[in-house]
This record gives structure tokens, sequence and C-alpha cells, in this order.
């Protein structure tokens, strides 16, 4: 179940941290650039528009006025067109995986804690069901609650763009926040019975005849009472027990005691490898190799063998309406596609986009064909609603389901007494990212864990026991909101840079059209005095000139007088 824990350490602040704070600085230090920028061109605008239309305008060059103005529109042109890629670039560049940076840093080691909230389905009439098969009663327990510490050690930079690591897991209870206590007895289905009874089904019936036997010796029941703790994190078993003595070493479990949570709460053996981000910002946080692998194995097409999903703590940036974001997980045994929803808006303001899995993502191959490829053993397959994940739980018939069989074949929920049924508040997974940095906003991770019991007639412990899909429990991790600060960080990230791209666009092709309007008026103005005057001087010229002509016309009539 720690997949789910993956996919929201992002929301509780660990790597949504890293992602809002580092992107948001970064936003808003080019945001106070551009309005920088946007005074001194005022101010230099300014002094041109002084400087033009006063008496010492002659000392500057129109032509300088016209080609700063054009400059002007050709700035408002580049930020009109270029703006959002240019913060969009910068961002990327700071959000990548860089081993030293303040990103890595915060991805590496969280800063804050995870929680985690577990449901247990109890049995209260385990003996009736067993004996005169009524059906059985289920109590709901819980929740559960364990505060969750996260580190990502024997990290190693690799030189094609990735990243490898093991992921370390601290749960502590906190009985404050848990509605029982991990001492809670309660009556559950033995599951490394009852898986053991399915597995040898088919088998000769002379070793079903042979496991009866030994059961019976061993007094192993078909259900076991048991702690929450121990249900959880481990309990001694017979049936292990007996099969770390007499199964050969190569067909050994790697565990010896049965718990739904054991050995998560230490050190994953498992060596993830992500890409960083730095050479391709679309591969930012998505998995290129688990334990060397590219692939799973398990099943029938290599579509549904892919591992190139996040683990659910990042996504790459710019996440539209038509995207599908994929999850993946050891224990999902899959990639889990999460399709857009909805439009949200969480406190504060900030809007996101709802993404949650597909209504089919776990439906039959009758009503989802595609789905196929997940049943190799098949048919008949997993019913509608629930997923089948036995391959990758050493053949134990575990399989997934929603809550309360939500968007599953109702027949699963009647089945059994003491489900309530499905709400979509209530048992819904779902994620609400930030679509410009994809990170989280809130999510509710919800996954219920089932087994599928077979009757076997010839095992007396299981003989009255029908086939029937039992709920073990559920768990579910999430919080309703981030913090203010962190939310009023990312409110102004995604809602200062639109505006500044306005006001810097206005800025420059305002100022900019406005100079060369001055400017050319200028040229016209100068244009139009220097033809009144070139107009003025050829007049007074013409004038001058008909006066001088007359004066001696005058004067050649005087002289001519005189000699008569």
């Amino acid at each position: 179940m720690s997949w789910t824990s993956n996919c929201l350490q992002d929301v509780h602040g660990t790597s949504f941290r890293v992602n809002v704070e580092a992107r948001t600085r970064n936003v808003l230090w080019f945001v106070r650039r551009g309005f920088f920028f946007v005074s001194v061109v005022l101010f230099v605008s300014f002094v041109f528009y002084k400087i033009t239309f006063t008496p010492f305008s002659h000392h500057i060059s129109t032509g300088f006025v016209i080609a700063f103005a054009l400059s002007l529109l050709v700035l408002g042109a580049l930020v009109t067109f270029g703006f959002t890629a240019f913060i969009r670039t910068i961002i990327d560049h700071q959000v990548a995986l860089r081993v030293g940076g303040q990103s890595f840093g915060w991805w590496s080691r969280p800063p804050v804690e995870p929680i985690i909230r577990i449901f247990v389905y109890n049995v209260t009439n385990a003996d009736e069901f067993l004996n005169n098969g009524t059906k059985p009663i289920l109590d709901e327990l819980g929740p559960y609650v364990y505060v969750q510490t996260w580190e990502k050690v024997n990290i190693k930079e690799n030189p094609n763009g990735t990243i490898s690591y093991n992921q370390k897991r601290v749960y502590i209870f906190n009985e404050d926040l848990s509605g029982g206590l991990e001492d809670d007895v309660v009556i559950v289905p033995n599951i490394p019975m009852l898986s053991a009874t399915s597995q040898s089904k088919h088998a000769a019936r002379f070793l079903r005849l042979a496991m009866a036997s030994i059961m019976d010796i061993l007094k192993i029941k078909p259900f076991v009472e048991v702690s929450v703790g121990q249900l959880l994190w481990g309990y001694e078993d017979p049936l292990l027990k007996l099969a770390k003595d007499v199964v050969p070493k190569e067909q050994k479990l790697p565990y010896e005691e049965f718990g739904l949570m054991y050995g998560k709460n230490s050190t994953s053996k498992d060596t993830v490898t992500v890409w960083t981000g730095v050479d391709d910002i679309t591969q930012y946080g998505i998995i290129d190799k688990y334990n060397g692998r590219s692939h799973q194995t398990h099943w029938l097409s290599e579509q549904c063998n892919r591992l190139n999903g996040t683990d659910g703590s990042i996504f790459p940036p710019r996440i539209t309406k038509n995207s599908t974001l994929h999850v993946y997980e050891k224990d999902l045994c899959r990639l889990l596609p999460l399709s857009f929803e909805k439009e949200v808006t969480v406190r504060g303001g900030v809007k996101g986009y709802r993404f949650t899995p597909s209504p089919d993502v776990f439906a039959s191959v009758d009503k989802n064909p595609n789905n196929m490829c997940y049943c190799p053993a098949g048919p008949p397959c997993a019913p509608h609603g629930l997923f089948n994940v036995s391959l990758c739980q050493y053949d134990s018939p575990i399989l997934l389901s929603f809550p309360h069989f939500y968007m599953a074949d109702q027949t699963l929920r009647t089945a059994v007494e003491g489900i309530s049924p499905p709400e979509k508040d209530k048992h819904q997974l779902f994620i609400d990212v930030q679509p410009d940095m994809g990170t989280a906003l809130r999510a509710r991770a919800r996954i219920q864990i089932n087994l599928a019991v077979s009757q076997v007639v010839d095992i007396k412990q299981v003989a009255n026991f029908p086939d029937i899909v039992f709920p073990i429990l559920w768990f579910e991790e999430g919080i309703d909101s981030l913090p203010d600060e962190i939310l009023d960080l990312m409110k102004v990230a995604t809602n200062i840079p639109p505006r500044a791209k306005f006001i810097l666009t206005i800025a420059l092709f305002g100022l900019g059209g406005f100079l060369f309007v001055v400017a050319v008026i200028c040229l016209v103005r100068k244009s139009h005095r220097q033809s009144t005057l070139h107009l003025e001087g050829s007049n007074y010229l013409a004038t001058a000139s008909v006066d001088q002509a007359k004066k001696k016309a005058k004067m050649d009539n005087g002289m001519s007088s005189k000699s008569n």
C-alpha cells in the first residue's frame, strides 16, 4: 500500500513544497525584474518626452527617438509571443532535480510528515458463517492513523539524465488522531491459509488431503484473532514457519512473518531510477527503471507492462485537461492512469484540475477489453471493479478495489453485511493539481484490499467456505488543503506572470507607439517649418528683385528726363 503514500508525498507538502517554493521564488524574481524594467522604460520615455518638447529638442536626433520607439515596439512583440515561454524555461531549469540544488534537497529529504489512515473490517460472526453458511457480518473499525517520515537514500546520479535511489519510510502510530489502538483485537480471514487452500484447488487430490491433515495438526483455522498492529506489521504464522523449514531455498518467501505492511517500516530494497528533467522537463519524475527493468514481466502486452509513470510525488509541469497522469507503485503492480474530471478551486482561490481513475480502470474484460492484458491466467478474469495483483503477491489471491467497492459490481458489497453503499466524496481516489506547475493541491488516495476465497471440498477447514471476495481493510492518505502560506505563494506564482505580461505588453506598445507618433509629428513640424522658411525666403527674394527692378527703372526714367 506504499504507492498511495508516494502519491500523497507531494500533497502533504514534501515534494510539493519543493516545487511550489522553488518555482514561486523564481517566478517572483523575474516578475520583479519585469516591473523594474517597466519603471526604467517609463523613466527613459519621460526623459525623451521632455527633451522632445523643450527648446533643447534640436540637440536630439529625431531619428534616434524613432529608433528607440521601434525598439520598444519590438520588445513588446517579444513579450507578447515569448514572455510565457521564457518564464517556463526559467521555472523548468530551477525545478529539475540537480544534485546540490534546493529542490533536490527538499525532494530527497522532505521536511514534513505524511499521514495514512487505515480502516479494518472486523468479522463479528465468523463461527456462524463457517458452520451455518450465514452471510458474514463486518464491523468497520478505525481509523488507525500513522504519521510518516520519508527519506531517499543511496542516491546516485547517472550520466544519462536519471537519478537512482532507495526509499526509506518510518511509520509512527498517532493515538490522538486514531479511532482505536494498535492493541485492538480483530477477527479477519487467515490470509496465509486461505491463499494456500485457493492455490491447491486445482492440485492433485492427495495434496489437498495432505494439506488438510497438516492444518488439522497445526490447528490452523480460516479466521485468526490478532491485534491491528499484528495484522499490519506482522505476526508469526504456523504455515509460513513450516514453509521456511521445508520449502527449497530458491522458492522461499522473502519474509518470516505475515503482515499487510510487513517490511515497509524500513528502507526499501527496491532501486528506483527516475528522469531528473534536466534535459527534458516533460520526463521530469517519470520512472526510467525499477530494479534495473524498464518493463514488468507479468502481463500480456508491452503497453500493460510499462513503468513510465511517476511515483505520484511529482508530475511534469504544464498539465492540460487532455493530459493523462500515470502513477506506478510496486504493490499496485501496474500503471494507474488518472484522467481529468473537473476544474476545482481550493482555499485561497487557487484553481486546479482534478484527476481521477476512469470508471473502467478496473472494469471487467467484458466492459473494457483493453484490460484483457491484465488477465494472463484467464478467463475467468477479475470481477468488475477489482484488480488481481496475485502475480505481484507471491500468488496470494489478493484483489484491489476502491473502498466499499466504489465503481465495482455491487453484488460484491451485498455478499457481506456491514459495508455501507459507496459514496464518491468518501471513497473516490483523486488528485487536484495546479496545471501550470504540475504540483498537487489536494488529494485522497484510497484503496481497499480484498481476498478472493475459493471453496475446496477436500480441505475440511474450508469445505463450507463459499467462493467469495472478502474485504480485509481499506486506507486513505490525503489532506483537505495546503497551508495558507503555500497557497498564497502559489496564488502569486500563478496570477502575477500573466498580469506582468499584460502590463509589460501595454507599457511597451503604448510608450513605443506614443514616442513613435511624437517623433513623426516632430519630423512633420520640422519639415513644415523648413518649407515655410524656404517659401518665405523665396518670396522675399522675389519681392526684393521686383523692388530693385522698379527702383532701377525709375532711376533710368529720371536720367532720361534730365538729358532731354
